[in-house]
């Protein structure tokens, strides 16, 4: 690159999430601008145009930022022009790395147009934290704004959301009013009805998929609504038990507004919230079903609810059976000749996707028991197994002292910087709103830091690493050399994976050894 000029990226960004007003910061007119401002400028080259449309200042993660930023540790861009310092971001700490340490390593100038700042011309502004603590906090007012609003308009009825539930679409008229798809409110009335007929989930599920019927991502994108779920992988769009129980239970169906059923934060992260604190708002359009018909599908629902096990709804090898060909979970199920596992694919989709890999519980476990008791007879040194139990428990401890002593120095730094900012103060450098606002920052963040330290510290083990020797399986071992019975505390100790093969052929990895045994 020719260190006489300058290869520019102009970048752009608009959400209106964040508030953005339609007129001044519209893509046309950042782009306008921008081009202005580079044409009066002799050395500049424009490289390429950086455009993130709908996405939040708040979060950096955007598709065209982080082009840009592989293009200037590619070496093709060192200079960066926005409108102000907004565009750029929202997120005072963040923008401040970037300005204060990113850029200036890379060599890369950093121009923002409207706040007349050029980092070539021009040290570091000292005010630059204040616009962009301001940015973040007018961000946060909206974000708390914006929310607010949704949650009236979801309390009075108001369809809110880029997709309606299957068997209902936007009104053409008032897109927060749900209308009737008579397909599609067809094939929930026949779900219903064949779930009051004694057919169950995996059934129906069975019956639509054979039939050809789309389920409801694949109906949605038929139609031209660029819909993803995003539970599923690459995986082809089917009918499920879960989506069948899902359509069950929905009282959008007997004409009830169900919303709420997330917040969203503003730095993007959802929080699940109980069924209690969703917003429902009943009578707000056509019910697909009657209330008849909806009071005995969930009877129906409550009484077949059922464990697997009777004498415990759960598995001591839990989370370590695998399939050995599709690699899903294996499933707890009540056989012909008693309980067994089988794949999960096979048993919420059918063989088309994957074959039963079953095999009895009570064979699988007597095959590690054998398997187990084989091994410990042959070691020669048990004291292997301790110490790797105490290598695990150290590199734990390990982990644990290293985030301590990060957020530690984290605390002392930001200590520093708001003593910094009271002698700025002091000396008339700042004044005293400037020095408000930064002393009121940092002490939220050495809040947030010390909960955060408080919280590790409750977590911390007191016991030295050699209470790895007081496990109760280790000791049992010590002792008698034998297993009598398999347990869930000697499976999590002792397995890492089970991966069970047609034909009852199992590969088993242990804990202690790198040698799988089939």
């Amino acid at each position: 690159m020719n260190n006489d000029l300058f290869h520019v990226a102009e970048y752009i960004r608009l959400s209106r999430d964040d508030g953005d007003k339609a007129e001044s910061n519209s893509i046309g007119s950042q782009k306008k601008l921008l081009a202005d401002y580079i044409k009066g400028q002799k050395n500049f080259v424009l490289y390429d145009i950086y455009v993130d449309d709908g996405f939040t200042g708040t979060n950096y993660d955007r598709p065209a930022f982080r082009r840009m930023i592989n293009d200037i540790e590619s070496g093709n861009v060192n200079c960066i022009i926005v409108k102000d310092l907004s565009r750029f971001g929202r997120d005072y700490i963040e923008t401040g790395r970037y300005l204060e340490r990113y850029f200036p390593a890379q060599n890369v100038r950093f121009i923002s147009v409207t706040d007349h700042i050029d980092s070539f011309v021009q040290s570091y502004d000292m005010l630059l934290p204040i616009k962009n603590i301001f940015n973040e906090q007018y961000a946060r007012d909206i974000s708390q704004k914006i929310h607010a609003s949704i949650q009236t308009r979801q309390k009075a009825g108001e369809f809110i959301g880029a997709f309606a539930s299957y068997g209902y679409r936007k009104s053409p008229f008032d897109k927060n009013k749900l209308i009737t798809d008579e397909y599609a409110a067809g094939i929930v009335r026949r779900i219903f009805d064949l779930y009051n007929k004694g057919y169950g989930k995996l059934r129906i599920a069975g019956l639509l998929n054979a039939e050809g019927i789309l389920c409801p991502s694949a109906y949605k994108n038929a139609n031209g609504e660029h819909y993803r779920n995003a539970s599923r992988t690459g995986a082809p769009s089917f009918w499920s038990y879960s989506t069948i129980s899902r359509i069950l239970q929905n009282e959008i169906y007997i004409g009830n507004m169900v919303q709420g059923r997330k917040t969203q934060h503003m730095r993007g992260k959802a929080q699940i919230k109980q069924p209690k604190d969703w917003i429902v708002v009943p009578d707000t359009h056509d019910a697909i079903i009657d209330r008849d018909t909806w009071q005995k599908t969930q009877n129906l629902l409550n009484r077949r609810t059922r464990n697997l096990d009777l004498s415990s709804g759960s598995s001591m090898l839990a989370g370590f059976l695998k399939c050995g060909d599709c690699g899903r979970a294996l499933v707890k199920k009540n056989g012909a000749s008693g309980i067994c596992y089988c794949c999960g694919s096979y048993v919420r989709s059918g063989r088309q996707y994957c074959t039963p890999h079953r095999i009895s519980c009570n064979t699988l476990e007597y095959i590690l028991l054998n398997d187990l008791n084989a091994i410990l007879h042959s070691m020669n040194d048990l004291s292997k197994v301790v110490k790797k139990q105490i290598s695990d428990s150290s590199a734990a401890e390990n982990t644990h002292t290293s985030e301590k002593k990060r957020i530690m120095t984290e605390l002392e730094r930001t200590g520093k910087l708001k003593k910094a900012v009271y002698e700025d103060y002091r000396d008339e450098l700042i004044s005293k709103e400037e020095f408000i606002s930064y002393r009121q920052n940092y002490t939220a963040r050495e809040e947030l830091l010390t909960k955060q330290l408080e919280n590790l510290e409750k977590t911390e083990n007191p016991q030295n690493l050699s209470a790895a020797y007081d496990t109760p399986w280790i000791h049992h071992l010590l002792a008698h050399r034998e297993i009598e019975q398999l347990d869930r505390t000697i499976v999590t100790a002792m397995l890492q994976e089970i991966k069970v093969f047609e034909n009852k052929k199992i590969k088993v990895y242990y804990r202690f050894s790198d040698d799988t045994k089939d």
